[in-house]
């Protein structure tokens, strides 16, 4: 599946090799590269595929969980056939879905850094308006605060309405498993928006804030006389 994913751009060139002929040029394929980038990192259809491979590994989790339970519960070798085949599903359904998500993550990051160096070039305020995505980056925080928010509600909820004698061991690790699922997801969904709108004040905002050692020298306290 990665293999059919669009390319990301290569990184800009280090400045002693560059050779656009002018800052139009430049520009162009700035505006290009950061296209290609704010989709690869933020679009819909990454957060839809985010949360496509979270939903696999969930059910991969409940396969599990159904087999860790069924074992707890079996009376001899041959009432525990059921949770071997429900063992075996959930590790083919967890294994490749967390090998897809985890390579869906460092692409991510690859994406990040290289949208960084790119944005760094140059200053087009009336193209970097809508590079900075406040809507997909707040799309983002608001889904991933969702899903942290469930995350820790199972993780907190499952062992405390446990009852001795009543609720398995196995029952409590299902419940927990599947809420740390949900926070982890959370958790890097939520570092990514805020990674971006960290890069957009800093790197796409109209205006580049003035450092404290570049201010008017009107501005400082004059000296004592």
């Amino acid at each position: 599946m990665s293999s059919r994913r669009a390319p990301l751009p290569p990184p800009p060139p280090p400045p002693h090799l560059r050779s656009w002929p002018d800052r139009a040029a430049l520009l162009a394929d700035r505006d290009r590269a950061l296209t290609v980038l704010g989709r690869a990192s933020l679009g819909g259809g990454r957060l839809a595929l985010f949360l496509v491979w979270l939903l696999v590994l969930e059910v991969g989790w409940s396969l599990l969980g159904a087999a860790w339970i069924g074992f707890d519960e079996a009376l001899d070798p041959l009432g525990a056939a059921p949770a071997f085949l429900l063992a075996g599903a959930g590790l083919a359904t967890l294994v490749p879905a967390g090998f897809f998500q985890v390579g869906g993550v460092r692409r991510d990051v690859a994406a990040h850094r290289l949208l960084v160096r790119w944005a760094a070039l140059d200053r087009a305020p009336e193209r970097d308006a809508r590079h900075r995505a406040a809507g997909r980056s707040l799309a983002w925080l608001l889904v991933s605060f969702a899903l942290g928010a469930a995350g820790l509600a199972l993780c907190v909820g499952v062992p405390a309405a446990a009852r001795p004698g009543t609720t398995t061991y196995a029952e409590v690790g299902f419940g927990v498993g599947a809420g740390l699922l949900l926070w982890v997801h959370g958790l890097v969904g939520g570092v990514r928006a805020v990674a971006h709108f960290r890069t957009a004040v800093r790197l796409l905002s109209p205006v580049r804030p003035v450092p404290r050692a570049a201010r008017p020298a009107s501005s400082a306290r004059p000296p004592h006389a």
